[in-house]
């Protein structure tokens, strides 16, 4: 077969779909303490400081369903999320409560707390080792 050179892929953004990219994104900025990069009604993207990928995506979709959590059979399924690690649990899920997110009823696990940003993304806050 001769050389074969092996491609090598490279995650370059993570993208959320909202009704609302820049108010999203402003939650999630404010969350990551990351630069906005593009803003656009349809469209922003996040980075964290001195790091260009990868990046935080928002694009618009009108039509947007939340995920229900936990999942059930027959329910829009989550397909996605997003797992921040946190040194503090409890003053990272109060400080992300106090910015627009909601924890969700149903925690799986210790170390790790499930909850919605503003739009309904499930996404959790976890400790090393968890």
């Amino acid at each position: 077969m001769g050389n074969r050179r092996s491609m090598t892929a490279t995650l370059g953004a993570f993208v959320l779909g909202t009704p609302d990219p820049p108010a999203l994104a402003d939650f999630y900025r404010a969350l990551l303490g990351w630069e906005e990069v593009v803003r656009s009604p349809e469209w922003v993207r996040l980075r964290a400081p001195e790091k260009e990928r990868p990046s935080l995506s928002f694009q618009l979709e009108t039509d947007h369903t939340p995920p229900v959590w936990p999942q059930a059979p027959g329910t829009q399924q989550m397909q996605a999320h997003l797992d921040l690690e946190v040194q503090d649990l409890p003053a990272e899920t109060e400080r992300a409560c106090a910015l627009g997110a909601t924890l969700e009823d149903h925690q799986p696990q210790d170390g790790v707390r499930v909850l919605r940003d503003p739009h309904g993304h499930p996404f959790c806050l976890f400790l090393p080792g968890s």
